[in-house]
């Protein structure tokens, strides 16, 4: 007996519309949820956008139950598209030397967001499907970018971000660091004096997901007031995937 099809379809958007409908559910996300904003963020139409949009892929997750909703995105950037665009997105907050000297490929990855009916369902096994085939289509070696914690206390998550400090570090070659003018330090408590499964408690779904695939944390953090959020750079070398964690990786997971 053959399965029954899918009702979510993953591809790029390739429209106006298709961009308008990522950037409203970013809206719904990162304003409405998050508190988030922004200088291009229009309120009136409901639409999260920035300057970026126009250079980055969006990989978008759509719904046919419901008329193809859009209830899933990624924003991908390669380094060959940052070339062209002058930058990455995150060279707004982080030092990314140590990636782009590599002599590797690389692909930036943000925005990512789930419309809040589908979360915890199979929505983002399906994303990150979709994400693992564009990422082998290109011979995406290193993956980053940023990922958030709500509010913009670093006190309140002192234990998570020493956390990952202490436990996830990046090696020397692919350590990103937070501009000087911005850094945060993510080394606020002693490896002693933090309860791991409390501070686990306190780490998004989606940077477990990362560390779960052998990812890193760059050094420091990025306070984003703008978004409402306390910002970590997350870096992934395809090549450290042990097998078990790149078959997870090449079916999809679920963070």
């Amino acid at each position: 007996m053959s399965a029954a099809p899918s009702q979510f379809h993953v591809r790029l958007a390739d429209s106006t519309e298709d961009l308008r409908a990522a950037q409203r559910l970013r809206y719904e996300v990162f304003v409405e949820e998050l508190g988030g904003d922004g200088p291009l963020v229009d309120h009136g139409a409901r639409l999260e956008r920035d300057r970026f949009d126009e250079v980055f892929d969006h990989l978008i997750l759509t719904d046919s139950a419901q008329n193809d909703a859009v209830v899933g995105v990624y924003r991908l950037l390669r380094d060959d598209q940052a070339a062209a665009a002058g930058q990455f997105y995150s060279e707004d907050e982080y030092d990314l030397t140590a990636l782009k000297t590599s002599g590797r490929r690389c692909m930036e990855l943000g925005r990512s967001c789930v419309a809040r009916n589908y979360r915890g369902g199979p929505a983002m096994f399906h994303l990150w499907n979709g994400l693992a085939r564009y990422v082998n289509e290109h011979g995406i070696e290193i993956l980053f970018g940023v990922a958030s914690f709500h509010g913009t206390d670093p006190a309140a998550l002192a234990e998570p971000l020493s956390l990952l400090h202490h436990r996830h570090l990046a090696p020397e070659a692919l350590r990103v660091r937070s501009l000087p003018a911005h850094y945060q330090p993510m080394n606020l408590l002693p490896p002693d004096r933090i309860d791991r499964r409390r501070a686990m408690l306190q780490v998004p779904a989606l940077i477990k997901a990362y560390l779960r695939l052998g990812g890193f944390v760059g050094d420091g953090a990025f306070v984003d007031h703008a978004f409402n959020t306390t910002d970590v750079c997350l870096v992934m070398d395809t090549a450290r995937m042990s097998e078990m964690q790149r078959n997870i990786y090449a079916k999809g997971i679920t963070p």
